[in-house]
């Protein structure tokens, strides 16, 4: 059913691109004389606005609120992609974006995954038949039953992955629009140097924990959890909304009570009744861990870094650190 709908947003798409055509000539691509940029979703959208400031006009193709795995595109939407002089995304991340870069901006798209060197983490990328091991702690091996795992895309929850993209994302404004290279240097420089600041901050604030596992709604956090020297736990894999099987809900179970886990944690764009069910049986906490793949209107106000360090500042309270 969504592949037949891809392809017809494809095709509507094809049209857009004659009428965008004649739109924005100049070398910065926007009538304003600004650079058309598009990002995939909110972490690419921080950079772009961040770096690009006000040389460039960004558009978001992940709405507030809108889980980014779940992305479909509108006419309009695979349409703005036709016309922009740069889209920033995540090749493998959201299918419907690679297939409307792949088809209509071949030459404007440019896949981060590269830049963050992604890695198979240990974290569970398929929901399993029932009666079947879905997900171990991302430092231990993985048992017989992963039949496939794919790469993990949440680079940007590990500040040192997330300078590689901000580093790369740069570079591709400079190449593109080089007339404004010196200020996305600038910006980029700022930028940097606040991302750089995160690590030293998840270094020393999670250096020294009396509990070293964490458990959340799915698992988006390997990177982060192999950086600092944590152990994630996700009661979901790659699908954030997915029903964990009952096997998979008392594996959880098991680990909170023999690692003396604290908390459930959760996250903005997902419902936390599993979260809050699977804490209640085990007489535990919950609180949000945010996975920052999209703002919402409950943190509208928030940005990647703000969020970052919400988050060392609940790993902190959840696992006792000094």
């Amino acid at each position: 059913m969504r592949s037949s709908t891809r392809a017809v947003v494809a095709g509507l798409a094809a049209l857009a691109v004659v009428t965008l055509a004649g739109c924005g000539d100049d070398a910065a691509g926007g009538s304003d004389g600004k650079l058309d940029v598009v990002a995939s979703f909110y972490p690419l959208e921080f950079i772009a606005r961040s770096v690009g400031g006000d040389a460039v006009n960004v558009t978001t193709l992940t709405a507030p609120g809108v889980e980014p795995h779940d992305l479909e595109l509108t006419p309009k939407q695979v349409g703005t992609i036709a016309g922009a002089k740069l889209v920033v995304y995540e090749g493998g991340l959201q299918p419907a974006v690679d297939e409307a870069v792949a088809q209509n901006a071949k030459s404007a798209g440019f896949d981060v995954a590269p830049a963050a060197q992604l890695e198979a983490t240990g974290a569970d990328f398929e929901e399993h038949p029932e009666g079947e091991a879905a997900g171990t702690p991302s430092s231990t091996v993985k048992p017989a039953s992963y039949t496939s795992e794919g790469l993990d895309p949440h680079f940007w929850l590990d500040p040192v992955r997330y300078e590689a993209v901000v580093q790369a994302v740069t570079d591709k404004l400079v190449a593109t629009d080089p007339d404004h290279a010196d200020g996305y240097k600038q910006r980029a420089a700022t930028l940097l140097g606040e991302v750089g600041k995160l690590d030293t901050e998840y270094k020393a604030g999670l250096a020294d924990c009396k509990l070293k596992t964490f458990v959340t709604s799915h698992e988006a956090f390997a990177y982060m959890a192999k950086r600092y020297g944590l152990t994630m736990v996700g009661i979901a894999g790659f699908t954030p909304d997915a029903e964990p099987t009952p096997t998979r809900i008392k594996e959880v179970q098991e680990i909170v009570q023999k690692q003396q886990v604290t908390t459930i944690f959760y996250e903005e764009l997902v419902s936390p009744k599993v979260a809050e069910s699977i804490a209640r049986d085990v007489h535990v906490k919950t609180a949000v861990l945010s996975p920052i793949e999209g703002l919402s209107d409950a943190n509208s106000q928030e940005t990647y870094l703000s969020l970052m360090r919400e988050n060392l500042q609940e790993l902190r309270k959840a696992n006792s650190c000094a």
